[in-house]
C-alpha cells in the first residue's frame, strides 16, 4: 500500500521557508514616498501661505502717519560770533601792606566798605619819629637864625664867608633831618593808594606788623579786565576796539559789553593760543574780579546762509542729520507726506538757529519737533500747533 507523505503535498519540504515577494514591498514604498511627498508638500503650502497672509496683514494695516511739527528753511544773515572762555580781573587791585615795620595803634576803617584814595586805614607807633621830628625843627630854626646873622655880618665885611657858609649847612642839614623823618611818619600811616572797595581785615590793634605784611585787599570794581585766550587760526579776525558780550555764571540770562583794548603780540608756543583783553564797565559792582566768563567777540556779517530751527537738528557721532518733509502721490492719486533723514553738515549755532552749509537748500521743510518716533520713510501729518518759540535768551556757543 502507498503511503502518501504529508510533507510532499506541496511539492517542498515543511521546513522551507515561503519565497519573498517583490510586488507588494515595492507597493508598499510607493505608498510610503507619497505620504512623505504629501507632508513636505504641505508644509510648504503652508509656509507659503502664512507668510502671503502676514505681509497681506501687514500692507492693510500700516500704522497711521505721525503727527510732527514742521518748520521752513529759509536764507539769512546770522550774527557773526566768536565765544571763548576766560576770567575777569580788575584793572585796579592791590593788598594793602606797610612800607615799614611797626605796632599797629588804630585801624582806621571799615572791612567792605568803599574808599577814596589817600583815605588812613592804619597808623603804627611813630611817637619816636615825632619826637626826632620836633628836634630836627628846633634844630632848623636855630640853624635859621644863625645863618641870618652870618649873612648880615658877611655883607657888611663883619664875619667871614665861610661862617656864612656853614650856617648854611647846618641848616640844610635841619631841614634834610626834617623831610625824612616826616617820611618815615607817612609811612606809618598807611592810606589808601586808589578809590575802591576794601576786602577783609588781616589785622589787629596792638599787632606787630612787619614790613610787606597784607593789612585788607583794595578793588576798584568800576571797570574790569575780561582775560581771554583764542586759537592761532582765529585770531586773525580780531582787532582792537571790537564789541564783546560777556556772560558769567552768576548772572544767567544777562551780557555785559565790551571793547577789546589789547591783543598779545605773542602766540603760546606750548598751545598755541593767544591772549586777548578787553575792557567792560561795571557801575553796579555787580561783577567781581575772578568770575568765569563765556566771552563773545562780536564779527563783521558773514554772507547769507541757510537756517533752521537748532531742534530740527539730529547731532550722533554718525553725522548731523535733519528730517526733510516730501510729498508722495499713492495709487489713488491722493497725495501724502514722508519724512525722510537727510545727511547735512552743519556750522555755526547762534540764536536758536542752526547753519546748515550743506544738504539743504531755502524753503525745504522740516521736522521740528517729534524726530523720536520716525523713520526714514515714515508716513507724517503736520501737527496744527506751532513750534515751539526761540527762547528771549538763548544759550550762546
Amino acid at each position: 500500500m502507498n503511503i502518501v507523505n504529508e510533507a510532499h503535498i506541496s511539492g517542498r519540504a515543511i521546513t522551507e521557508k515561503p519565497r519573498p515577494r517583490p510586488v507588494r514591498m515595492l507597493l508598499w514604498f510607493v505608498i510610503v514616498g507619497a505620504l512623505l511627498a504629501a507632508l513636505a508638500g504641505g508644509l510648504v503650502w503652508f509656509n507659503s501661505f502664512r507668510g502671503h497672509m502676514i505681509a497681506q496683514f501687514f500692507a492693510n494695516n500700516k500704522p497711521p502717519p505721525a503727527t510732527v511739527a514742521i518748520v521752513e528753511a529759509k536764507s539769512e544773515v546770522i550774527p557773526n560770533l566768536l565765544t571763548a572762555v576766560g576770567d575777569l580781573a580788575a584793572v585796579h587791585q592791590v593788598n594793602v601792606t606797610s612800607d615799614v615795620s611797626g605796632r599797629i595803634t588804630d585801624i582806621m576803617f571799615t572791612p567792605g566798605t568803599t574808599v577814596k584814595a589817600g583815605t588812613a586805614l592804619v597808623q603804627l607807633f611813630d611817637a619816636p619819629e615825632q619826637g626826632d621830628l620836633a628836634s630836627f625843627k628846633a634844630q632848623a630854626t636855630g640853624a635859621q637864625l644863625a645863618l641870618d646873622r652870618a649873612k648880615q655880618l658877611a655883607a657888611r665885611q663883619f664875619g667871614p664867608q665861610a661862617t656864612a657858609d656853614a650856617a648854611q649847612a647846618t641848616y640844610d642839614q635841619a631841614v634834610a633831618g626834617i623831610a625824612k623823618t616826616e617820611a618815615i611818619i607817612s609811612q606809618k600811616l598807611v592810606r589808601a593808594p586808589f578809590d575802591g572797595e576794601l576786602g577783609v581785615r588781616h589785622v589787629e590793634v596792638g599787632q606787630y606788623l612787619t614790613a610787606g605784611t597784607q593789612i585788607v585787599s583794595l578793588t576798584d570794581l568800576s571797570v574790569l579786565y575780561a582775560n581771554f585766550t583764542v586759537t592761532e587760526k582765529q585770531s586773525a579776525a580780531l582787532k582792537v576796539g571790537q564789541t564783546v558780550r560777556v556772560a558769567v555764571d552768576a548772572y544767567p540770562g544777562r551780557t555785559f559789553e565790551g571793547k577789546i583794548n589789547a591783543i598779545e603780540p605773542q602766540i603760546a608756543t606750548d598751545t598755541r593760543n593767544i591772549h586777548v583783553q578787553a575792557t567792560l564797565d561795571n557801575p553796579d559792582h555787580i561783577l567781581k574780579p575772578g568770575m568765569f566768563t563765556t566771552t563773545t567777540v562780536v564779527l563783521p556779517d558773514k554772507p547769507p546762509v541757510v537756517t533752521v530751527a537748532e531742534t530740527a537738528v539730529d547731532y550722533t557721532l554718525y553725522g548731523d542729520s535733519i528730517f526733510l518733509i516730501t510729498e508722495k502721490k499713492g495709487d489713488d492719486g491722493k497725495t501724502s507726506l514722508t519724512a525722510v533723514r537727510t545727511f547735512v553738515r552743519t556750522g555755526d549755532r547762534v540764536d536758536g538757529r542752526a547753519e546748515v552749509l550743506s544738504g539743504l537748500k531755502p524753503g525745504d521743510r522740516v521736522v521740528a519737533v517729534g524726530q523720536l518716533k520716525l523713520q526714514s520713510g515714515a508716513a507724517v501729518t503736520i501737527s496744527t500747533d506751532t513750534p515751539p518759540p526761540i527762547p528771549a535768551n538763548p544759550p550762546r556757543y
